[in-house]
């Protein structure tokens, strides 16, 4: 079996240097078992992901690119040469541009499936066919069976990655692939628009959602509705106060309705 591992140039989350991300050396341990893989990186330099020869990997093929290019099309026109039956990425990249976007324009510029969040891969009954377990979340999997070639990404449940060797890592080959460039007219780059993250408020169970915003505004605010529910306590004592504030919190479902008491 024919299988391309994708390769990026990770960074430590603390110090910065140059590291393999974990889900790619994952996808390393999972190619493994299925044969020999060969690892496919595009970027300027290839000393980046070199830890990947002492993972799993003998040999890697790096495509140079400036700093800054769009891998996805001399990616695209290496698989294209290379005819893998699987390729490998992970879920998103580590320390860099994590947009995660990758393996999907592979993908999509390959004209092949895409199975997502994969922790295990074995051949399938059928000639041709793998067969994948993608992750539900929660433990839940889902077995799916399809015929290749296909791209698949790596869920953070799939097993550890092997032991480091330095001895393979020094036996493993970087071999220098030129950069095949597709005809016809290059893509515009999409427009990419950066803002600072901004947590959205939860919707508070029983909350209004139609209307219009002024509306909205004042049933959250309590401007509306204030009369027709809850109750007015001008010096409650405090243990009447409690009562009424959890019951007002149970009713909008901010917390649970009480547990009833087992019979003594």
């Amino acid at each position: 079996m024919r299988i391309a591992v994708l390769l990026s140039a990770g960074r430590h989350p603390v110090s910065g240097a140059a590291v393999l991300p974990r889900l790619e050396a994952q996808a390393i341990r999972i190619a493994a078992g299925l044969g020999t893989p060969v690892g496919l990186h595009a970027g300027p330099d290839a000393a980046a992901v070199a830890d990947a020869l002492g993972q799993g990997l003998s040999r890697i093929a790096h495509v140079a690119l400036p700093e800054g290019a769009d891998p996805v099309p001399v990616l695209a026109a290496s698989l294209r040469a290379m005819a893998p039956d699987l390729v490998l990425a992970g879920r998103r990249g580590q320390g860099g541009d994590e947009s995660g976007i990758v393996p999907y324009a592979l993908a999509a510029a390959l004209g092949l499936p895409l199975i997502a969040d994969v922790v295990a891969v074995a051949p399938g009954e059928a000639a041709g066919t793998l067969r994948l377990d993608q992750s539900l979340g929660r433990g839940a999997l889902r077995r799916v069976v399809v015929r290749g070639p296909v791209v698949a990404t790596v869920h953070p449940d799939a097993p550890a990655p092997l032991a480091y060797a330095f001895g393979q890592a020094r036996r493993g080959v970087i071999e220098p692939v030129a950069a095949i460039v597709p005809a016809g007219p290059a893509a515009a780059p999409a427009a990419v628009e950066e803002r600072p993250y901004r947590r959205r408020p939860k919707l508070v169970k029983g909350a209004p959602t139609g209307g219009s915003a002024a509306e909205r505004l004042k049933a959250a605010t309590g401007e509306a509705g204030a009369a027709a529910s809850g109750r007015l306590l001008v010096d409650p004592d405090p243990d009447e106060a409690a009562r009424e504030i959890l019951a007002y919190l149970r009713g909008i479902g901010v917390l649970a309705p009480p547990s009833p008491r087992p019979n003594p």
